[in-house]
């Protein structure tokens, strides 16, 4: 056998035993290269989630005041959890109340710039995390015994006020929680006449005074941000909540 005549043979039986190791060993390769495959999309999804769809919260006392007051104008608030978004708030608050004439300049340009676009994300932002609240609670409440509603409802109310004035005021109040539902039912039993005069479309504050018409102001506007299915739950649980205070 000539020397091409061995290369020729050595080179055959390599195709054949590749051949044979390709086809032995195909649905194991395959079953590799497809699994790269998906840990590369799920890397490069959290990537574009992480890095590209969503921006996480600025530092509210380390950023500029334009950058933080921005951020609640961007879709990216709403994907925030609703403590999250509380929290936000409330440190926002309280970062208006210690600034200096600068920052206030700055904040005062800001907000009369914000049009179009912006303007409107930040205002389904704020529906959002009003929708966010009721249907949490909607969903929490009607996961309870009928017997157990009534103190749900009032520790909710509770709650919620409680975090609207700390929001407002900058300080937590050492009212009583029965001093505080006793005001929320007198209000409610004194009916909507002060409702009737103020705007339809001003946002009451979550105090006592203004618990009743801050729900009313949100039954009559939390359609726009949510499904049927929340929108349905939230209804049967205002109604609750009504019915609860004498509203």
């Amino acid at each position: 056998m000539s020397l091409i005549d061995s290369i020729t043979d050595i080179r055959d039986r390599a195709d054949d035993a590749l051949r044979e190791a390709w086809e032995s060993r195909r649905p194991q390769i395959f079953a590799s290269l497809g699994a790269l495959a998906l840990a590369g999309a799920v890397g490069y999804a959290a990537y574009w989630w992480i890095e590209v769809r969503f921006r996480p919260p600025p530092s509210i006392f380390d950023s500029p005041v334009d950058d933080v007051l921005g951020y609640f104008a961007l879709d990216d608030f709403s994907q925030l959890p609703v403590e999250e978004r509380i929290r936000f708030l409330r440190e926002l608050a309280d970062r208006f109340r210690g600034m200096d004439q600068a920052e206030s300049a700055t904040m005062a340009a800001f907000l009369a710039g914000l049009a179009g676009p912006a303007r409107e994300q930040a205002t389904q932002n704020a529906r959002v995390l009003a929708k966010d609240i009721l249907a949490q609670g909607a969903d929490d409440y009607f996961k309870l015994p009928e017997k157990e509603r009534g103190k749900f409802i009032d520790d909710w109310m509770v709650k919620w006020i409680k975090t609207g004035e700390r929001i407002a005021t900058g300080r937590d109040s050492d009212k009583p929680d029965e001093e505080r539902l006793a005001d929320i039912r007198a209000e409610g039993a004194r009916g909507r006449e002060r409702a009737a005069n103020r705007s339809s479309d001003r946002m009451p504050s979550l105090t006592e005074d203004g618990a009743m018409r801050f729900l009313d102001f949100w039954a009559s506007d939390v359609e726009k941000a949510s499904t049927p299915k929340e929108q349905g739950q939230i209804v049967r649980f205002l109604g609750d909540v009504r019915k609860r205070f004498g509203g």
